[in-house]
């Protein structure tokens, strides 16, 4: 049901949070580690000389691929803003004069960069200059401009420095009089979707419209006829059928967005394209949009997303291909792809707090996007798969480094992604042990979360308020959560008559000293696929809070698939694991076939024995954090 009418929420800003527990451990190692890392190997790849307009330019590092007419090589204006980005939430958390300093001489050379008339970009500047503008389907000029805005945004929220937000300002301005249906203008968009979003960033921070209308443009123009695409390739000299990817699927662009009903082609593509319709549907109340995405959204989350909230099952398109195609072992689901789904669900909730986003949006945070990054930031994984043999592991840096400062972004600005706020309500759709300031009814209001969240359920909230004030506490009560319990200043609240779409909603007069007390029961429990998905049949994957469980050969050793699990899952244990940051593990005892006796046989006429056997899971965006080894999530399922 579209809502209308509704409060208008906008996530709080990065500083306006601060977070210790489970995510403060993981922007400590973005902030240690990530953070500096990112820059060290966009250096060591090339990127910072390829905007040092006082050194020679390195020319083509990585070969132009004949098929598409473009090289990885393009998108490192992409990875230098989402490395900023990361810099820059690293700094609010951590103050670094090194690593600021080292920022700031990027920014530096990008205002050296920038033209007069306020085009900025790399390759169309120093590789391959006079073809600006000539290929938007396939060379992510506007890509790149998108991650450079929203670090520039970044930046001056953390550092209060203007100078690469002002850059961006001129870019922007320049896009206003290129893109458009005046004499001269381009009728087009990127192929890539990425400054949409970005666009929206720029508005709300500087308070100019004019970049909401220029976002809205790109949108309401994707897909129209006659065909932008076709139309570009033909005045380019290209002919528009010797196109790589066959089909404008691929990126979104085979009709208007708002007669788009099936999620298609590229996973990172369509999570940032539905990300930036949110926004648009958000600041303009524009329904017809938001009708579009729930039924895109259900067409995702019914059919096409696998139980980690991973999406995309096929290296070929790096996205999707039929329904309830999920294979495992062979999944791609790129972290960057969850971590657009987080961004696209946070901004499912511009319109008022809805659980059937916000559940999706923590079930891609912890066990899609976060499982691309160790536990020490160092090293990083772009696919993710659900089942291994042992043979994939994180790596250093990727050829295509787009989700290592995806991930770190992510993960360093979560605080804006717990908390949104409208006019006279805040809404808390992530727990976590954490603090948020925020301006309520008149006044200066502080929540404070006191929690082990995801590792326990007890989540204490304490108010505390400058005047005492009235409005509302949104608090998401999650799905899973049976049995969930509320209380104020302890007296209990009934749930039934308090939640509305998933969120016990809260309206008082609030005082300091107010306190709410949450339980959410963190027990295991099955997930059992559509016997639609052939690739899980038989099979159950374990679930304890949001956190989709696994089994790794360093725990349980060989033969993974050899287990199976008892329908009844009462008798678990749980244990924390110190070489993985405390995290909680789960025993179980199960039934294991035995892979003894077969005599050298491949076949016989018998089934295997069982035997009782004690299992070992751990959190999967955890795995491949210890020593090398087989990892398995869909495990054998006592029939």
């Amino acid at each position: 049901m579209t809502a209308k009418n509704k409060s208008q929420f906008r996530p709080v800003a990065v500083p306006d949070v601060t977070l210790d527990g489970f995510w403060g451990k993981w922007q400590d190692a973005v902030c240690d580690s990530t953070a500096a890392i990112l820059l060290d190997r966009c250096e060591k790849a090339g990127m910072i000389q390829a905007i040092d307009v006082d050194r020679p330019s390195p020319g083509i590092v990585i070969p132009i691929d004949e098929k598409w007419t473009g090289s990885t090589q393009m998108f490192w204006d992409s990875d230098l803003g989402k490395s900023i980005e990361t810099i820059a939430y690293s700094l609010y958390r951590k103050p670094n004069p090194e690593l600021e300093a080292r920022a700031d001489a990027i920014i530096e050379m990008y205002e050296k960069l920038q033209q007069e008339d306020g085009y900025v970009n790399a390759w169309f500047q120093r590789v391959q200059p006079g073809k600006r503008w000539t290929n938007l389907r396939d060379h992510h000029e506007l890509y790149c401009a998108g991650h450079l805005m929203e670090a520039a945004v970044a930046y001056y929220q953390a550092t209060g420095k203007r100078k690469l937000l002002d850059i961006m300002c001129r870019y922007a301005d320049h896009l206003i009089k290129v893109f458009g249906h005046g004499e001269g203008q381009i009728p087009g968009y990127c192929g890539h979707q990425e400054v949409e979003l970005a666009l929206v960033k720029l508005a709300r921070v500087t308070g100019e419209q004019k970049y909401l209308d220029l976002s809205k443009f790109f949108i309401d123009e994707r897909g129209s006829q006659p065909h932008f695409f076709t139309a570009e390739a033909l005045r380019g000299g290209r002919d528009p059928k010797n196109y790589v990817h066959k089909t404008y699927e691929y990126s979104q662009a085979h009709l208007p967005v708002r007669e788009q009903g099936k999620v298609v082609g590229h996973a990172v593509r369509a999570m940032y394209q539905y990300s930036g319709m949110a926004d648009i549907a958000t600041e303009y109340q524009d329904d017809t949009l938001t009708s579009t995405l729930e039924t895109l959204w259900d067409d995702l989350t019914v059919k096409q997303m696998y139980v980690t909230g991973g999406i995309g099952p096929a290296a070929s398109n790096e996205g999707f291909t039929d329904y309830y195609d999920l294979p495992n072992d062979t999944a791609y689901a790129e972290t960057c792809a969850s971590v657009g789904l987080v961004f696209w669900a946070s901004r499912m909730l511009g319109r008022g707090p809805n659980r059937r986003y916000a559940d999706i949006m923590e079930q891609a945070l912890y066990n899609g996007a976060l499982t691309g990054l160790s536990i020490d930031g160092k090293t990083f994984f772009y696919d993710n798969p659900l089942e291994s043999t042992g043979k994939h592991h994180r790596w250093v840096w990727h050829r295509c480094p787009c989700c290592p400062p995806n991930v770190a972004r992510l993960v360093a600005s979560i605080g804006s992604y717990m908390y949104a706020v409208a006019d006279n309500e805040i809404a808390v759709h992530l727990y976590g042990e954490s603090s948020v300031k925020a301006e309520m009814a008149g006044a200066g209001v502080k929540l404070a979360q006191r929690t082990n969240y995801p590792w326990n359920g007890d989540i204490r909230i304490e108010v505390e308020t400058t005047v005492p004030s009235t409005f509302a506490i949104a608090l998401r009560i999650p799905e899973w959560a049976d049995g969930a319990a509320l209380q104020i200043n302890g007296s209990p609240v009934d749930l039934s008559s308090s939640v509305v779409d998933g969120y016990a909603r809260l309206e008082r007069a609030w005082n300091t000293g107010d306190v709410i007390e949450l339980k959410l029961p963190l027990e295991l429990r099955p997930q059992y696929a559509s016997p639609k998905v052939r690739h899980d049949v038989g099979r159950v994957a374990l679930a304890r809070g949001p956190l989709i469980y696994c089994v790794e050969e360093t725990d349980n050793g060989g033969d993974l698939n050899a287990f199976v699990v008892p329908q009844d899952l009462k008798g678990y244990r749980i244990k924390e694991i110190e070489r993985l940051n405390g995290a909680v593990a789960v025993e179980l005892d199960v039934s294991k076939e035995d892979t003894n006796g077969w005599n050298g046989s491949l076949y016989r006429t018998r089934p295997p024995e069982q035997v009782a056997a004690t299992m070992t899971l751990v959190p999967y965006h955890l795995w491949d954090n210890r020593d090398p080894g087989a990892m398995l999530v869909w495990l054998q399922s006592e029939k």
